[in-house]
């Protein structure tokens, strides 16, 4: 008789750990191995739907969806987006000279081929695209004959010294340098507003080909010969985020690379390693595919979802691996040994990973369109590997086994002295319970103290998604040093009655406003239609500086607002936008703006003129930080509260429940801490970051405590029990924290910022996790968890095996 065909004797049932199965468990295991093969096949149909789906996958990632779409600042913007483009999604594009100045005939005529370059690229709008070339950036001049003015670059420009020089003399009369022209005038800027969907074919703005695009047919193509090319805006930011995605598929072969090899060290079998390692790579391909079919593409934030779901797919299979070499090494055939896993994993296993699903979902309270976006994506992941984990796995098991090395290590590890699993057994016992819990609540002040500083947004300049010497942040780092119109803008909308937002009841209310605004640290200027309109006025009445003011007679005033750019106001006179330039878009910037301005627009509403927020990249900005300010609490209580609730529905006691959740708590509340030291804020990329670690990290407790209560159940004291759980389970949970880890790790060295950071915070939590559970559990088990009467037999049984 070979080993496969032996079947456990009743006298080594309890050493195999048979269960006495539930309900559901009863009426899906006859069904699920009896009908093998049909399953299996419909599993291979299934995976060649999704593997068709999975390849026609591309990048996605759009202006909206990284936005609040139903905050009321994004809706207000939204409502005069055609007259706020120029504020909102624009690429700047810095034609720098390596000479002396921008006043030559090679430097003007390679910004006039930019200009023209850009102009037919897809996406731009091509109306209100800026340069020094374009016939909507004029100039004006106070003469003794009135006003005068035109384009900067006149027509018939040929480069001669004569022309230069009107053009050196149109730019000062502009009054463009510092917006327009640095203020070194070395560079000059082609404002490049970018529209969401193309007008004729409707087709979405594809911001990796825009990209792309804008490096080949402008940087690459004119950054030579004397010009050097510096290109910022959000387009970019998420070209750049595109493009540095790209390593991920590197990433991730390192990863699955490092996960075969720590499997194979842990089960020394070939067999279950490639059968695991089989069906967490089809969990991918299925949750690839289903995202595809239902419309969602892989932006930067959830192209990271795959990761997670191969990482806890192995890492549940490996309770699977260890439960199936326990029971054959004590005479259990293979088909015996798949039932088995089933019965023991199928409960304990599904709740845990319900919990993930809890975890992600509870993301769908944010209303952004990536993290929601992220948060389904990874539900699916989820529920994939209920099905690949729990019903794909024990079939293949159950045909292919564990090879004799992998019994014979697992012959090796229980004839070992386990003197790792003897000294946590010991915070079984109430001194050292009542030690560890000291220590963690300790740790836990520290780090709700720390956490305190814990800011919302951004807090730092440039792009934060990048790292700091990123190309782009280099380049924003340019554009902010060289001219005083600063990137980061916030625009108040002032509504007023159709025809009236000239008027000087409104003029006046607008310049009291830019006057309190201008005072407020934070705040490098502001500009808006009665900016310009005071300049017109004294240019009217010979440069007169005493005319530089508003005007209460209204014909005065639309002379004025005639001559001025149509973008000062709204097509029907309806609506005047404020712009208002910030030093940077950090949060506390941001919040100290919209405080001002919701306070001027609470004292000075009425019916003449309403102050309203937000537009300009800073208002989507500051809308942004609200919504996930408010949230994040929503989200917390969420999180715990159904996971809690899964909990004590597994286990039946809100003892346990506390258990398992208050590591759980102390992991974020240190994850909080840790940001705040390394000055991450809590923004779109880390705030799933805590949500994900608390939906992922309760399966430790979840597969501890399982184990510990079945033998709690047979009549041992707590003590004698967790050691006995420490011995089969602990090592399998160590191993799945540091899969999990391993699973984020490699996101460390992204060259994208947010992804280096959420791979660095979930590593801490998922370790951290792991050894909270490990440490605290039993300890808080000992405290608070009334003890059951013991049975000295099994007690004695299965202290004398251990010993022996």
């Amino acid at each position: 008789m070979t080993q496969n065909d032996k079947t456990p004797t009743a006298g080594n049932g309890e050493a195999c750990g048979h269960e006495k199965p539930g309900l559901l468990e009863r009426t899906l295991e006859p069904r699920l191995f009896a009908w093998r093969l049909p399953i299996l096949i419909l599993f291979l149909l299934a995976s060649v739907l999704f593997g068709w789906q999975a390849a026609q996958l591309k990048p996605d990632a759009s202006f909206q969806k990284m936005v609040p779409a139903s905050h009321p600042f994004i809706a207000n913007y939204l409502k005069y987006e055609a007259e706020l483009r120029p504020l909102g999604n624009v690429v700047r594009i810095a034609v720098e000279t390596q000479g002396k100045d921008i006043y030559s005939r090679a430097y003007l005529e390679t910004l006039h081929r930019i200009t023209d370059e850009v102009f037919y690229i897809p996406g731009v709008d091509r109306g209100n695209l800026k340069s020094l070339w374009t016939p909507n950036v004029l100039w004006t001049e106070v003469t003794e004959a009135g006003m005068v003015g035109g384009q900067i670059i006149p027509q018939g420009f040929d480069g001669s010294p004569e022309k230069i020089a009107e053009v050196r003399a149109n730019v000062v009369r502009s009054g463009r340098i510092g917006s327009l022209v640095a203020a070194d005038q070395r560079s000059s800027i082609v404002l490049v507003p970018l529209l969401e969907t193309d007008p004729d074919t409707g087709a979405k703005l594809d911001y990796g080909q825009l990209s792309q695009r804008l490096e080949k047919l402008v940087r690459d193509k004119y950054g030579k010969d004397g010009v050097r090319i510096h290109i910022t805006g959000f387009a970019k930011v998420v070209g750049d985020l595109i493009d540095g995605a790209r390593a991920i598929g590197l990433f991730f072969a390192i990863t699955f690379g490092l996960t075969v090899a720590l499997l194979l060290w842990y089960s020394r079998c070939w067999r279950s390693t490639l059968a695991t390692v089989f069906c967490c790579s089809l969990a991918v391909l299925w949750q690839l595919g289903i995202v595809h079919l239902i419309g969602f593409g892989l932006d930067p934030y959830s192209i990271l979802v795959p990761f997670l779901t191969f990482a806890i797919g192995v890492s549940h299979a490996v309770q699977n691996i260890n439960t199936m070499a326990t029971a054959r090494l004590s005479g259990a055939s293979n088909m015996e040994t798949a039932k088995l896993t089933f019965r023991q994993l199928f409960i304990p296993g599904s709740v845990a990973l319900l919990c993930d699903a809890v975890g992600f979902s509870t993301l769908l309270v944010i209303d952004i369109g990536v993290i929601r976006e992220l948060a389904i994506s990874a539900s699916i992941g989820v529920g994939v590997i209920i099905l690949t984990k729990m019903f794909l796995l024990p079939i293949l098991m159950s045909y292919v086994g564990v090879s004799d090395a992998c019994l014979r290590h697992q012959a090796r590890k229980q004839a070992s002295r386990h003197r790792m699993a003897h000294a946590l057994a010991r915070f079984a016992e109430p001194r050292f319970a009542r030690m560890a819990v000291a220590f963690a609540l300790l740790v836990l002040g520290g780090a709700w103290t720390m956490s305190r500083d814990l800011k919302i947004g951004d807090l730092d300049p440039g792009a934060p998604e990048l790292r700091a010497e990123s190309r782009y942040n280099r380049d924003s780092a340019y554009i902010s040093g060289h001219y005083a119109t600063s990137a980061d803008v916030f625009v108040v909308m002032v509504k007023t009655a159709p025809g009236e937002c000239g008027s000087y009841p409104v003029a006046d209310k607008v310049d009291r406003f830019q006057w309190e605004m201008e005072n407020l640290a934070g705040v490098e200027s502001t500009t808006s239609l009665f900016s310009g309109m005071k300049k017109v006025i004294a240019g009217s009445n010979g440069g007169d500086l005493r005319w530089h003011a508003l005007s209460r007679n209204r014909y005065v005033s639309n002379a004025a607002q005639r001559v001025l750019p149509s973008e000062l106001y709204s097509n029907d006179c309806s609506m005047v936008p404020v712009m208002i330039f910030l030093a940077d878009h950090k949060a506390e910037t941001l919040a100290r703006v919209v405080r001002a301005a919701q306070a001027f627009a609470a004292a000075n509403d009425d019916k003449t003129a309403r102050f309203t927020l937000a537009g300009g990249n800073s208002g989507i900005d500051a809308a942004t930080n609200i919504v996930i300010a408010q949230a994040q609490t929503q989200m917390l209580i969420l999180v715990y509260a159904i996971v809690a609730l899964l909990v004590w529905w597994e286990f039946r006691s809100w003892r346990v429940a506390i258990c398992i959740m208050l590591p759980l708590y102390i992991t974020s509340a240190l994850c909080e801490a840790i940001m705040a030291r390394l000055g991450l804020g809590v923004k779109v990329a880390t705030l799933p970051v805590i949500a994900l670690g608390i939906g992922i990290g309760v399966d430790y407790g979840i597969y501890i405590y399982n184990r510990l209560q079945h033998f709690l159940d047979r009549g041992l004291d707590l003590k004698a029990a967790y050691f006995e759980t420490l011995k089969g389970t602990g090592a399998a949970v160590a191993l799945t924290g540091v899969t999990l880890a391993l699973g984020v790790l490699t996101w460390v060295w992204s060259d994208i910022k947010f992804q280096a950071d959420m791979g660095l915070l979930l590593t801490f939590m998922f370790l951290w996790n792991m050894v909270g559970a490990i440490v605290m559990i039993p300890a808080l088990a000992a405290l608070i968890v009334r003890p059951a009467g013991t049975r000295p037999a099994a007690r004695d049984e299965v202290q004398a095996r251990s010993h022996a």
